[in-house]
């Protein structure tokens, strides 16, 4: 269903027969390649189910689908298009996200962040990180300059993201999909990220303008419908995160204290 709008496809997830296919063995939280079909139409989706999510110490159990579902509507609602349609529903496993799949089911996708030798990172790409491999070769974490990419850093700073590895970025035609959002919205400062190569610098006026209507439409029934999925806390968190980012205009730093990018990068 390629022209189908994103209110169609939520529809479809949420109303279609989900049919687990496969369990992506990478995984830490369970989840399922899935095909999801209305009798009409079938789409292969990525089911995870609440109660094989592994628990954390700095987030609450049982929280994590939820936080998927929340990462969407913000996308949708501020126009960022980052996050692919995304539902809360029954699965074979009882209450779960379900995201729609991007990107090929078999191969490699093209790739948007590398971690190579220095002499091996493409033109033109920002290196982020230097470090070196459990033999000892020298490594460096670098990522496209693709504005795409940079309107998902704007995304994850808004999302107090702490999980944005370079395998969770997928071309989508012209713009770039971001999954895996289940350790994000939480209160205190946890961005952690390999998408750092604009930092301290100024946000494009297109991402500006996403991040202010986000911020308008946390002021009528986003908010409502964040309140279900969120802690009042964690709300209230992401609209000073919103306001701090409009009032900067700059892409924010590594917070002292907290490891800057999560590794495995990829």
């Amino acid at each position: 269903m390629p022209t189908a709008t994103d209110a169609e496809l939520e529809r479809l997830l949420a109303q279609g027969e989900l049919t687990p296919v496969g369990r992506l063995s990478d995984s830490s939280n369970g989840a399922l390649l899935c095909t999801v079909d209305d009798g009409a139409d079938g789409l292969l989706v990525i089911h995870k189910p609440e109660v094989a999510e592994r628990r954390l110490w700095d987030y609450p159990d049982g929280t994590l689908v939820a936080r998927e579902r929340a990462a969407y509507l913000i996308s949708a609602a501020g126009g960022f298009d980052v996050v692919p349609p995304t539902v809360l529903r029954q699965g074979p496993h009882g209450r779960g996200s379900v995201q729609l799949w991007v990107g090929p089911v078999e191969g490699e996708p093209d790739p948007l962040v590398g971690v190579t030798p220095v002499h091996e990172v493409p033109e033109g790409w920002v290196v982020v990180l230097s470090g070196e491999t459990p033999e000892g070769r020298p490594v460096v974490v670098a990522h496209a300059p693709h504005p795409a990419l940079r309107t998902v850093a704007v995304l994850d700073a808004v999302l107090n993201n702490s999980d944005r590895k370079g395998g969770h970025l997928l071309r989508d035609g012209d713009g770039v999909r971001g999954c895996d959002h289940g350790v994000s919205l939480g209160v205190e400062p946890k961005l952690r990220t390999v998408l750092w190569g604009w930092a301290g610098e100024e946000v494009p006026e297109a991402d500006l303008e996403r991040v202010e209507a986000l911020r308008q439409a946390l002021e009528g029934e986003l908010a409502e419908e964040l309140h279900e999925l969120l802690t009042v806390d964690e709300v209230e968190a992401l609209g000073g995160r919103t306001a701090h980012l409009l009032r900067t205009r700059r892409h924010p730093l590594p917070t002292p204290g907290w490891p800057a990018i999560p590794w495995p990068a990829m």
